[in-house]
């Protein structure tokens, strides 16, 4: 299995961001996928759930009104947009695939590190 994260991104304030993740080595539609990020000398922090099978959302509500999940059965690829950004949403940005099982599996991206800075 291989969750494969697109590139870094600087971006401005007040603009946004879309991020890449795109799964391989098993049946894409079979697990949620979480988005995950982590901000310099900060712990991860939870942003919410899609279910790829029909593309059900879940968003944590400190992200509900700025964050989009989608996922595209075609190419098994998730994605993470966020808009409105601000200099606290410098982080590295974590996909991971998961199944509760049993046994629970998970597979986490490689990161992708979004800077914003003007």
């Amino acid at each position: 299995v291989q969750m494969v994260q697109s590139g870094a991104e600087l971006r401005n304030p007040g603009a946004s961001v879309k991020v890449s993740c795109k799964a391989s080595g098993y049946m894409f539609t079979s697990y949620d996928i979480d988005w995950v990020r982590q901000a310099p000398g900060q712990g991860h922090e939870w942003m919410g759930r899609i279910d790829p099978e029909d593309g059900g959302t879940k968003y944590a509500q400190k992200f509900q009104d700025r964050v989009t999940f989608t996922a595209d059965t075609s190419t098994s690829t998730a994605y993470v947009e966020l808009t409105s950004l601000r200099s606290d949403d410098t982080a590295v940005y974590y996909c991971d695939a998961w199944t509760a099982g049993p046994p629970f599996r998970n597979y986490w991206g490689q990161g992708t590190q979004v800077t914003v800075s003007s």
